[in-house]
């Protein structure tokens, strides 16, 4: 009895001929109906084509959701950075211009991380007077951000600087 028992409750692969794989259809484009052993055929006939490396093939339409700066950018507190900031201007005629505005200054804090609400604050001393500005890293209006130097830190929050007369040792990036 157990022998049936685990006769049965096995269940039983399923074979298909040849014949039944050369009808059945892979996905299928209006214009054409390719099946799997056509397409298979087909790409060992295309050695050279199966070497190259695959394009991009995102929707037109999705270039426009991402983000403006990359999310690979390891950005540091500490680090040496240019912002580049798109900015509209109106000038007296009533057009409208766009230019890009660079803020070259020292990252001292980030916040929320990496995702889309993350910001970075830059701090940079203009005329003998500190400017901070605090920019989201994944706003459209920042065309991107060059990171030019890494200073060695050991704080999360570089808050201290702003009364520090002392310079950090930096390493430059390449």
């Amino acid at each position: 009895m157990t022998d049936e028992n685990t006769q049965n409750n096995q269940p039983q692969e399923e074979t298909q001929t040849t014949e039944e794989i050369k009808e059945t259809p892979v996905e299928t484009t209006p214009a054409t109906e390719t099946t799997a052993v056509e397409e298979e055929t087909a790409e060992e006939a295309k050695p050279a084509e199966a070497a190259k490396p695959e394009e991009n093939t995102a929707p037109v339409g999705a270039a426009e959701e991402t983000p403006a700066v990359e999310t690979k950018l390891k950005l540091k507190p500490g680090m040496t950075v240019r912002v580049h900031q798109k900015i509209k201007e109106t000038n007296s005629k009533g057009e409208e211009k766009e230019r890009i505005q660079i803020f070259e200054g020292i990252i001292i804090a980030m916040k929320h991380g990496a995702g889309p609400t993350g910001t970075i604050t830059v701090r940079k001393i203009s005329g003998g007077i500190g400017v901070e500005k605090i920019y989201p890293i994944h706003s459209p209006n920042i065309a991107k951000i060059e990171p030019i130097k890494q200073a060695t830190v050991r704080r999360a929050k570089l808050y201290f600087l702003r009364d520090w007369k002392k310079k950090l040792q930096e390493i430059f990036i390449k």
